[in-house]
């Protein structure tokens, strides 16, 4: 039988089947009290989409029915933000539940670029001394797989029992390799795994390579959003998201199946936000989407659905980050959070209406020296109520920047000059959450 084309997990002491493209089980972890009673955690990670770019959330032509359902279904955090606005580190803090800069993973790749292998391992070894969701679900009982875009070599070095992405820089590993073909490819390692899971709860990392680059939606998708005053490069991405919609849509069905909603809890974030452009590629200084510190960089609806346990409800006024979300998963599977992990349990909502501010950070895209994450720093930023602070740090060049993201979402108007009391207020917050010199 061909290594990639049928593999087997333990799970519950029986042999049950992995689907083509899905590593197979290291270890089996050991049997917990209660295990019974756990949840299961679907965690959906959409790839490089902005916060406006869903049906729930008002775009005017992107169809996303099946995210609009589970948001009807959840509690959803409109004020969602990621801490940081490129993949690895963002999907490092879904794994940590710490700051980029608290977990050490704050760029994509090690100085000198992704070619730098040592780099690669170090950064790799530095990730793995941070206590990672995957890994301490397994020691509750939970069987898990990983899907998707993963920066961190083999799946187990997050603590997966089973994945997609091997990590093999001689076979084109990256940032996901095998793992991308998920959602483009299909859905069925996804299924079987479910089905394999013997009983045991499950916690299973859904982050496909969608809507991201390239842009290469089915032909039906891409007529429907083809359009006289519509450039095709905005066109593409539109069906790139209502795809990635649709896969959405072939999970939850699958958990609706299989009677499993009511026993599983479903979280669904962004790593980052995105703004895409009617001809080539803008620069960097000219864009305000993925790797900046602005709101279509860093800001996404955060949604929590567990039926029977939580009331489906929209807040437009609560500040959420994505540091929140492993704290929440530990705590819904009756874990306890470290004591490293600044965030909240979204589902606490005494909690959640004390918090007044939330924190990021914007780093080079090659980490400048992994010892000291401050000397890649270009941003720190600071929401507080209505207000945002936007502070450059080291060789970035530019004001800092105060919006009021009540009257003007898309930061349009600086207002640092206007009100220098805030600016002061807040940029002693912002030093008070990470006092950085320089």
């Amino acid at each position: 039988m061909k290594r990639r084309q049928f593999l087997s997990m333990v799970a519950g002491g029986a042999a049950a089947g992995l689907a083509r493209g899905v590593l197979p089980l290291r270890s089996e972890a050991a049997e917990p009290a209660g295990a019974g009673e756990r949840p299961n955690v679907v965690l959906i990670i959409s790839d490089d989409q902005a916060w406006t770019d869903y049906g729930f959330m008002g775009h005017p032509a992107i169809k996303t029915p099946h995210i609009d359902r589970l948001a009807s279904q959840s509690l959803v955090l409109t004020r969602g933000y990621v801490p940081s606005a490129l993949c690895r580190p963002s999907l490092a803090t879904l794994s940590t539940g710490l700051y980029p800069h608290r977990h050490g993973i704050v760029g994509n790749d090690p100085k000198g670029g992704s070619r730098n292998l040592a780099g690669r391992r170090e950064m790799v070894a530095r990730f793995r001394r941070n206590a990672l969701l995957p890994a301490m679900l397994g020691k509750a009982g939970y069987v898990s797989l990983q899907t998707g875009k993963w920066w961190e070599g083999h799946h187990t070095n997050g603590g997966f029992t089973a994945g997609m992405t091997h990590g093999d820089p001689k076979r084109g590993g990256r940032h996901g390799d095998a793992g991308l073909k998920i959602g483009r490819g299909g859905m069925k390692p996804i299924f079987d795994f479910i089905d394999g899971a013997g009983g045991r709860p499950f916690f299973l990392w859904y982050a496909p390579f969608m809507p991201h680059t390239p842009h290469s939606p089915p032909k039906r998708l891409l007529e429907k959003y083809t359009a006289a005053d519509r450039p095709l490069p905005v066109a593409r991405y539109y069906a790139m998201c209502e795809w990635f919609d649709e896969t959405c849509g072939q999970l939850l069905g699958f958990l609706d199946k299989r009677k499993l909603a009511e026993k599983t809890v479903v979280i669904y974030v962004a790593d980052n936000g995105w703004v895409q452009w009617a001809k080539k590629r803008r620069p960097l200084a000219q864009l305000r989407g993925k790797r900046t510190p602005y709101e279509m960089g860093v800001r996404t609806p955060i949604m929590v659905r567990w039926p029977g346990r939580v009331k489906p409800r929209r807040d437009e006024e609560q500040l959420a980050s994505s540091i929140d979300i492993v704290p929440t998963i530990l705590t819904a599977c009756g874990l306890k959070p470290t004591k490293d992990m600044p965030g909240l349990n979204l589902l606490d909502a005494a909690a959640v209406s004390k918090r007044d501010a939330i924190f990021g950070e914007a780093f080079a895209h090659d980490v400048v020296d992994l010892v000291r994450p401050s000397s890649g720093l270009m941003h720190r930023w600071c929401i507080e109520g209505r207000w945002k602070l936007i502070v450059p740090h080291g060789q970035t060049t530019g004001p800092v920047e105060l919006f009021d993201l009540k009257a003007d979402p898309h930061e349009k108007t600086n207002l640092a000059s206007k009100h220098p009391e805030k600016v002061a207020q807040l940029r002693k917050r912002i030093d008070g959450w990470w006092k950085v010199e320089g």
